[in-house]
């Protein structure tokens, strides 16, 4: 009897499963800072594993309480260039890195309002930190022998919140973002997901703990 229910159990879970809807072609996700809300369209048909790596983060709350933290201007017209934001060095949000798809894969270039996500040496080494387009910036496109950045969506909405941060003081840093640190660093107050069914990762949230000598 014990084996039939736990046959049965079994076989709705698989149904429950089977019957979750798939993931929109555009899944759509709002940023709330605390300077304002920026809303993107994510193309999942283009770029799946990009917008799955993001999606991730976002359905996790992994981005909650981060920051944009650069502002990288043109040096021959500071209107332009692009922010930065994200979970930053923050090891306790971190997830594996996906292979993400190049822009002579998907097509979706770095237009302005364009949402790419940032990495390091490694192309495929990208996790919770990403970038949005202010202007055109076709450098951060594939080109031979470089894969460049991974576009994967698009702002819809708060295009203006985008354009303040880009014009934010900024200074320190190291390296490429020497000068570039956002001095009073924005706050993600929080990502939600607009449509589609939520898919957290299940992995163990460390941020969120606090520690007994922490607690007032």
């Amino acid at each position: 009897m014990m084996l039939v229910q736990r046959c049965f159990i079994g076989f709705l879970a698989a149904l429950l499963v089977s019957a979750a809807p798939p993931e929109p072609a555009v899944v759509r996700v709002r940023l709330v800072t605390s300077v304002g809300n920026v809303t993107l369209a994510l193309d999942a048909r283009r770029a799946p594993k990009t917008v799955t790596n993001f999606m991730l983060y976002v359905d996790d709350g992994r981005l909650e309480g981060t920051e944009f933290y650069r502002s990288a201007r043109r040096k021959t017209d500071p209107k332009y260039g692009f922010v930065q934001g994200g979970i930053g060095t923050d090891a306790r949000r971190i997830l594996p890195a996906l292979p993400l798809e190049p822009t002579s894969r998907t097509g979706i270039r770095h237009l302005s309002g364009a949402i790419s996500m940032a990495h390091g040496l490694n192309p495929n080494s990208a996790s919770g930190n990403f970038s949005i387009m202010v202007g055109d910036n076709p450098t951060l496109d594939a080109r031979p022998g470089n894969p460049g950045f991974a576009a994967f969506g698009k702002v819809i909405g708060g295009m203006d919140v985008v354009r303040r941060m880009l014009a934010m003081p900024t200074g320190a840093g190291r390296g490429v973002m020497r000068g570039q640190m956002i001095l009073k660093p924005v706050k993600i107050l929080r990502a939600e997901r607009l449509n589609g069914t939520a898919k957290p990762s299940g992995r163990p949230k460390p941020w969120l703990l606090v520690m007994p000598w922490h607690k007032k």
